[in-house]
């Protein structure tokens, strides 16, 4: 490095003020990655523009990253192949009678979808066509019906599988299996946080409750469910129990999805067969192209050692494993406003990794601490995807439903702040079910 032109802050404040420059110029973030290295690239003697294809391809080639494409079109096969449907007359028959019935369902039914498909967008595109008019045709305000559709939505990167704990795995080499075992919990505490919020609201606004249903109901729903649910079982399971790796499952996630919507729920047709696969290689384009960029992004960084200058004056500060915490979970929740979740997983959480290895902090803890507060850029602007997506089906502006947004993430946080103070939350799962999985 002594022969670098530039030094690493110097580097630093070309590499991020060109990204925010082209951010501000509204310039898409995949784009923004790359454009912002190329005057680095070629202001440094040692170094050429062809880095920034080399590095591109290079990312591209991992066997973990084959799961990204399988996972987002498991989630569209089982919108249009009538597996929804069933998980939400489960939904209906388990919370419908709870204090705002059907926001209730709402947010059930993205548990049961995260559990299938691991993608947020996906979800929040779905749920937010299924329940937002609904919503509102029953009584509830609409702002209240969007914010809700968006912020449920995120489960699916918490609650396994999550494209993001595949990433994660395949960037910082964290065993994906002992993640999906450790995002349960924070993912079933954040699903009843956000129920609880339902309750608050239905309450002070006296939202619509459904009748109770019959036991008789609730065993019909659920057998018809069961081949649904047991996707969930088979792609972790299958990890656990060392079938198949993280893409396999993936893979197996793909066939099983395909032939439940095809001969068992019978509602899968060669024309929504093709739409699917149509939409799951745009949308994976996307989001590959994302890593693409942000991994060029993340080589510079560590070419100039940047994260080690960042890092060198907080690792003085002499913070313990509840303080690095706090300090990632907050570096995190501001990336996630400005930037997609996977190339702040390759350029964040590669930066911070040193700094909770320092302190002692597990590499599974520090993976949920991220990958969790990560989940609230879906949803806080100016970035907020989910968020985007359902006030876009609702046809408002995004700060139509930001008040009622920013009240649910409350309770949430308090779920984060749990998981950063108390470690066992995360790791409870895999220390019982694959502690091999921890070492």
């Amino acid at each position: 490095m002594s022969s670098a032109v530039l030094s690493p802050g110097m580097a630093a404040w070309v590499l991020f003020g060109s990204f925010f420059v082209l951010l501000i110029l509204r310039v898409p973030v995949a784009f923004a990655l790359g454009l912002s290295a190329l005057p680095v690239l070629i202001i440094e003697p040692r170094l050429s523009p062809m880095v920034l294809f080399n590095e591109m391809f290079k990312s591209y080639n991992s066997f973990i990253l084959l799961a990204v494409p399988f996972f987002l079109l498991t989630a569209n096969l089982m919108n249009v192949g009538g597996i929804t449907d069933r998980l939400m007359r489960l939904s209906r028959a388990l919370v419908g009678h709870f204090p705002g019935g059907l926001a209730q369902i709402n947010v059930l039914l993205s548990v049961f979808f995260a559990g299938i498909s691991g993608s947020s967008t996906a979800d929040a595109a779905s749920q937010s066509k299924l329940f937002i008019e609904a919503q509102v045709k029953e009584g509830y305000g609409l702002s209240f019906s969007i914010a809700i559709t968006a912020v449920s939505a995120v489960l699916a990167v918490i609650i396994p599988p999550s494209i993001l704990m595949v990433v994660w795995g395949g960037v910082i080499s964290t065993s994906i299996g002992a993640m999906y075992l450790a995002g349960i919990v924070p993912g079933l505490l954040i699903g009843g946080a956000q129920m609880l919020t339902v309750h608050a609201y239905s309450k002070k606004f006296n939202y619509p409750v459904y009748p109770k249903a019959k036991f008789s109901e609730v065993v019909d729903s659920a057998a018809i469910s069961i081949p649904a649910l047991m996707t969930p079982v088979i792609i972790v399971g299958g990890i656990l129990l060392g079938w198949f790796t993280a893409t396999e499952s993936a893979a197996v996630a793909v066939i099983y999805a395909a032939v439940l919507s095809l001969f068992f729920y019978r509602e899968l047709t060669p024309s929504q067969l093709w739409g699917a696969i149509v939409d799951t290689g745009r949308l994976s384009a996307v989001a590959l192209f994302c890593v693409g960029t942000a991994s060029v992004f993340g080589w510079l960084l560590a070419y100039y050692q940047i994260p080690k200058a960042l890092l060198s004056n907080v690792q003085a500060w002499g913070l313990g494993v509840i303080g690095v915490g706090m300090l990632i979970a907050g570096a995190f929740l501001v990336v996630g406003c400005f930037l997609d979740a996977i190339p702040a997983i390759i350029i964040v959480g590669t930066t911070l990794q040193p700094l909770a290895e320092s302190v002692g902090m597990h590499p599974v803890h520090f993976a949920i601490v991220g990958i969790v507060s990560l989940a609230f850029g879906l949803i806080t602007p100016p970035y907020g995807m989910c968020l985007m997506i359902s006030c876009a089906v609702a046809k408002v502006p995004l700060r139509f439903a930001l008040k009622d947004t920013m009240i649910m993430l409350i309770p949430m946080l308090v779920v984060l702040c749990g998981v950063i103070v108390f470690p066992e939350l995360a790791l409870f799962m895999p220390r019982t079910f694959a502690p091999d999985m921890l070492k």
